[in-house]
């Protein structure tokens, strides 16, 4: 059964780091739908979004049925003359851990995008010789000194960055070490075929961000006829079963592998305004979760 490890994040409810990204709704209400619906944990969301302290930040999911599972971390990993690590371990700190000791909390994973160090996903920087040496060298790295506090770390491929297309992300996995999030949505818009991967390389995928997508929306976006964040505007991300990605055949694919790690509901969404009490992302995260139960059942 995968219903214990669908897990919800706070950009499903158009909470993102992003600045300029849409309307924020306010924690409060985002945890209380979340724990209505029944996902049982969720990612911590951008900084700030959650209470700084790793006690009341516990507390206050525990509150609403959730188990914290640590969240997604930019860091700009190609640059020589940049070390990423002391960004790292602030990261680490702020999800409560301390480095050589066993996490308080089981199952924290550091999802790691390696940005270009601007704002936003629409437009990104060639990578050179030099730069692919140190972002991968930095891969290995933070994998290390997360797993030194008991954290998992795992490169998320995310449009925008400087791992997102197929030549990068096998890049990655001849290159290092460090397993894959393998965010469906961003794969495929990518042009990485997310069940190809997940059926070639489970070994290498630690973490899964579900999302279905809008295959023509995809296709524009990889020609450059519309920005990422556009697409997102106009709905590129769909409810589960709802696009053009076969998310029962990966799901099945990987739990056939042996994957036991969780399944992040992750339909990234522009807001406008608050949503209307009962209205809003909440619909789409239940078509999600009857999306999976189906093939559950």
């Amino acid at each position: 059964m995968i219903k214990d490890r669908v897990a919800g994040a706070p950009i499903s409810w158009g909470v993102c780091e992003v600045p300029g990204w849409g309307h924020q709704m306010a924690p409060a209400r985002v945890l209380a739908e979340m724990g209505a619906a029944g996902l049982a944990a969720t990612e911590f969301g951008p900084d700030g979004f959650l209470p700084a302290g790793a006690a009341e930040r516990a507390a206050l999911l525990a509150s609403h049925g959730l188990r914290p599972l640590g969240g997604f971390a930019p860091a700009v990993l190609h640059d020589p003359s940049r070390d990423p690590l002391p960004e790292i371990r602030r990261t680490l700190t702020a999800f409560g851990v301390e480095r050589s000791k066993a996490t308080p909390v089981e199952g924290l994973t550091l999802v790691l995008a390696a940005v270009h160090g601007l704002d936003g996903y629409d437009e990104r920087p060639a990578l050179d010789a030099a730069g692919w040496a140190a972002l991968l060298a930095n891969l290995d790295r933070i994998a290390a000194l997360a797993a030194e506090s008991g954290v998992r770390a795992v490169l998320h491929p995310h449009v925008g960055t400087m791992v997102e297309r197929v030549d990068e992300v096998q890049r990655v996995l001849d290159g290092s070490g460090i397993p894959l999030c393998l965010d469906t949505g961003h794969l495929l818009i990518g042009g990485v075929d997310p069940g190809e991967l997940a059926a070639r390389v489970p070994e290498r995928i630690a973490h899964v961000h579900l999302k279905d997508v809008d295959a023509g929306l995809a296709a524009d976006v990889q020609a450059g006829r519309i920005a990422y964040t556009d697409a997102v505007r106009k709905g590129i991300y769909r409810p589960l079963g709802g696009g053009d990605i076969d998310i029962a055949g990966i799901v099945r694919s990987l739990e056939g592998a042996g994957y036991g790690g969780w399944y992040v509901l992750e339909q990234d969404t522009i807001l406008d305004r608050e949503p209307d009490e009962g209205a809003g992302p909440i619909g789409d995260v239940r078509a999600c979760l009857d999306f999976l139960a189906g093939i559950a059942a």
